[in-house]
């Protein structure tokens, strides 16, 4: 006889989660302990709904689970922040969380470099290690979150994390999120990534990873949401898919975000090319897509795509096309449409089942449907947020990520001279973490690291200018200094007192706030003082509950040192002497001024996130009509060698930012020169006669050329990790060789560049640029002499077979070191446009002085391709170039490259 499903209320499924000491939760019957255990096993399964029963295929209870929701309660399953749904037992969960170079947005953590800067390492095997520790750190806070009951934004094990588009223009913002502008090189990294986060148990995924945008998607920011983007079949099959069929045939990975734009024509997350014919059909994707956030919305929006009028239209659409899960933070869901549109007959309801099937088979997978017990990444502890093994991974991480691009004997620098830190990023903590980060749990600036490194009494420091304009890199948070209070005896004491109160929410009453307000209420119920006006409290002071609501109201004296303009920046309601702060005011040393900051940490009930779980609160102020030339150059005077910390931020360049400045917009870039504030600087730096080192934050390409010139030496920082200061400063001083390569091309300008929002791939990065450049792709120099030789390749190759090489690396030089090899093809013989050269494979290998080892490389079949018209993989034949060595081919910056010629047949 068939069996009665039994839909359980929520206190049963409570209970048959609780009672994990049977093989199989007694949900309906309790935990009765008079019964043999085979009894009880026995009865579990015949009573139990299926989706609890661990015992049958995970998905037959996938299954199970969707069959009993009703067609309101499936829709609902299909937003980001989905909801609980108490009958069946089914708890809330939130599937945005991010991990692009470490868990962000959740607390502390240990943040790696960027992924720009990770992607500089050119190392699949540690980058692997990395994802593994940020998994552990993901798991670790997800079960620590589970405990409390909290399923915030941001408290998932579903990571939105890697970025796989390529960075085809040096214009893009969000370009620092990527492995480069190499479809080879983002394809390998994407794949190590995502088995890192994934992890390797036959049965339960340890995170889910989530490969985007799909596709075709690197800019312009501001108009992401309105752009239709033509591409050829060869581009879009040459440059803008391979890393995503790696993801997913290579990695299996769970899980694929859809992109804002349209791609010829069609909404990326309305795209039955994008989505049912590549994805599905030729990758055999099986997981769950999901749109990027809004832009579902932004299929009807009339200030947007506007491709349809109705949102239940849009709704239909893009589940039909193979979106299941819609991120709708600002527009809401435009899934919440879906019932009117199976109403109105615009969509099956059996494509609904097949969304909300996807989306709990990766729920199922991550385990959150079974015992803790039986998953086995559930106990790792919290102590591995942040260790001291973590701590001393992203140090590695950091070093392997500096690229030398200049050096004329000034490094590695000596030990006991005297150093002058110059330039807005010498101590800003913004350029070590880039964007999606979390926060550090030990951050060193540039500063930090050289001054820990020589000693205090060896360094001086001075920002020098702004970063541009009115954008500042060395703002200081407030601290005992300038804070002072009054004790109960009326005497002045050092620091602020901060005092903790409940809050109230008041009823939204306005729809068009963007939030609940909530109201601080009664007597403090907890007090402190700070000596710096930084708080990270995962913990109301107030309930000691784990990201509960409470209010602050900081009180201090604030007396400053020196008499100038300053701004404040924080969040908060900020009063000096009662009057309310806005924008720059005067301050005079020595006087005593009334400072007062009320803030309150609350949850946000529509984006679903926690304030103090998004970011430590701190209050920072900055000396606007500060001298800061002046100053620049009387520290640099008292310094034996100036190393002058230069670039941009992640607070200029980035995801669609409200930044319109002199060669930025929106986040995006309309100049890849250093700002004129800064160029003036090192200027005036250089006239001092002194040696300068360079080092450039950003997370794109910079157009160094006048540096390049005249300054001794430069490194390229991206945004190196939490160890940012530890890790150059040992490069500096040579206690590591530097061994970095650029995942992008650096050009002169910008002069013959086509529209940004062209994607035509014709004269864009280094497979198809035809003009000179600064310093190519693959690039980098070392403080040893690396030496290629003895290179063995075979003359001839049958067609569709995999090319095995070796050569001989010699280190001749007098430091250890780790090299980079590369591999890059030249197909002249191809009927259609190829790349000018194509990177086809890489190692990383440690050498020590005077050694040398053998370099195996393959080369599989499927690489060894060339992309027709129609977009075709075609197997090459002909003479095919073979290059090996440490950078590309043709280019006269030192590269050391071995050369040899394989006929295929």
């Amino acid at each position: 006889m068939k069996q009665m499903f039994v839909k359980p209320t929520a206190n049963t499924v409570k209970k048959a989660l609780v009672c994990t000491a049977l093989p199989i939760a007694l949900a309906l019957t309790g935990c009765s302990q008079s019964q043999s255990p085979a009894n009880q096993a026995k009865q579990a399964a015949q009573q139990q709904p299926d989706y609890l029963n661990t015992a049958l295929p995970m998905e037959t209870r996938v299954k199970a689970l969707v069959d009993s929701m009703t067609l309101a309660e499936k829709i609902a399953q299909m937003y980001n922040d989905a909801p609980a749904i108490e009958r069946l037992g089914v708890p809330a969960y939130d599937y945005w969380n991010e991990a692009l170079h470490g868990v962000a947005r959740a607390g502390e953590a240990t943040v790696f470099p960027q992924a720009i800067g990770m992607a500089a390492m050119w190392d699949r095997e540690f980058l692997n290690d990395i994802a593994t520790v940020i998994s552990d750190e993901g798991r670790a806070k997800h079960h620590a979150f589970k405990a409390q009951g909290i399923t915030y934004r941001y408290a998932g094990l579903t990571y939105w994390s890697p970025n796989i588009n390529i960075f085809r223009d040096p214009r893009w913002g969000r370009g620092q999120e990527t492995y480069g502008e190499d479809p080879y090189l983002t394809g390998e990294l994407g794949v190590a990534f995502i088995n890192g986060l994934q992890g390797e148990d036959d049965t339960y995924l340890k995170t889910a990873a989530t490969a985007k945008h799909f596709a075709v998607h690197n800019g312009p920011e501001i108009t992401r949401h309105s752009d239709n983007y033509v591409v050829s079949d060869q581009d879009l099959y040459e440059t803008y898919l391979p890393a995503f069929e790696k993801a997913v045939v290579d990695a299996d990975v769970e899980a694929v975000m859809c992109a804002y734009n349209r791609v010829n024509g069609m909404p990326a997350c309305g795209s039955d090319m994008l989505l049912k014919d590549i994805l599905r059909g030729k990758f055999a994707f099986d997981g769950h897509v999901m749109s990027d956030c809004g832009a579902i919305a932004d299929f009807y929006d009339r200030t947007a795509h506007a491709s349809t009028r109705a949102p239940a239209a849009a709704a239909a659409w893009a589940v039909n096309s193979g979106t299941d899960l819609n991120c709708g933070v600002g527009t809401l869901s435009s899934f919440a449409n879906l019932t009117f549109a199976v109403q109105k007959g615009f969509i099956e309801e059996s494509l609904i089942d097949q969304a909300v099937t996807r989306l709990f088979m990766t729920r199922f997978k991550l385990g959150m449907f079974d015992p803790d017990s039986s998953v086995p990444y559930s106990s790792i502890p919290m102590e591995s947020v942040g260790s001291a093994e973590h701590l001393a991974l992203t140090l590695q991480a950091s070093e392997k990520s500096l690229v030398l691009l200049k050096n004329n004997g000034v490094l590695p620098l000596k030990q006991g001279i005297k150093v002058a830190v110059i330039g807005p990023n010498g101590d800003n903590q913004d350029v070590l973490l880039g964007n999606y980060n979390g926060l550090p749990v030990n951050p060193v600036t540039v500063l930090d690291g050289i001054a820990n490194k020589v000693g205090k009494e060896n360094v001086t420091y001075a920002p020098g200018s702004a970063l541009i304009a009115d954008i500042y890199g060395h703002w200081q948070t407030l601290d005992s200094d300038v804070l002072f209070h009054r004790d109960a005896n009326g005497n002045l004491q050092p620091g602020a007192k901060v005092s903790y109160f409940a809050v109230e929410r008041s009823k939204m009453t306005n729809f068009a706030h963007p939030h609940f307000p909530a109201n601080m209420t009664g007597e403090a119920a907890a007090t402190e003082t700070l000596n710096e006006l930084t708080i990270r409290n995962m913990h109301s002071p107030v309930t000691g509950k784990m990201l509960d609501d409470y209010g602050m109201v900081v009180k201090a004296e604030l007396v400053p040192t020196t008499s100038d303009d300053y701004l404040f920046d924080g969040n908060g309601t900020i009063s000096l002497n009662g009057k309310p702060v806005q924008g720059a005011v005067s301050l005079k040393a020595g006087e005593t001024y009334a400072l007062e900051i009320t803030h309150v940490f609350a949850t946000d009930p529509v984006s679903n996130t926690a304030d103090n779980l998004l970011q430590e609160w701190q209050l920072r102020w900055v000396n606007q009509s500060a001298k800061l030339l002046a100053d620049a150059k009387q520290a640099a005077e008292q310094a034996d060698v100036i190393v002058m910390a230069v670039g941009i931020s992640p607070r200029i360049e980035g995801e669609e930012m409200p930044v319109k400045l002199e060669g930025f917009d929106y986040g995006d870039r309309s100049s890849i020169a250093l700002p004129a504030e800064q160029q003036a600087l090192i200027k005036a730096m250089h006239k001092l006669g002194k040696p300068v080192v360079l080092v450039n934050f950003s997370g794109s390409a910079m157009a160094l050329n006048w540096e390049n010139e005249h300054v001794d030496a430069i490194v390229q920082a991206f945004y190196p990790g939490e160890a940012t200061g530890t890790a150059l400063a040992r490069v500096l001083w040579g206690d590591v060789s530097p061994s970095g390569r650029l995942p992008v091309t650096f050009y002169h300008n910008l002069d013959g560049f086509a529209k940004f929002d062209d994607y035509d791939m014709t004269n864009r990065t280094y497979r198809y640029f035809k003009g000179d450049v600064l310093y190519p792709f693959g690039y980098g120099l070392s403080y040893t002499d690396m030496q290629y030789s003895e290179l063995q390749v075979p003359s001839a190759l049958a067609v569709s077979s995999d090319l095995t090489l070796s050569v001989t690396l010699k280190n001749a030089g007098n430091y250890d070191a780790e090299q980079v090899t590369q591999l890059y093809v030249r197909m002249p013989d191809a009927p259609v446009r190829t790349p000018n050269v194509s990177l086809k494979g890489f190692t990383r290998s440690a050498v020590k002085s005077g050694e040398q080892v053998s370099v195996q490389l393959t080369v599989p079949a499927d690489e060894l391709v060339y992309i027709d018209t129609n977009g075709n993989k075609v197997p090459y034949k002909g003479k095919l170039e073979v290059y090996v060595g440490d950078g590309q081919p043709g280019f006269s910056k030192g590269n050391k490259i071995a050369h040899a010629t394989v006929i295929i047949n």
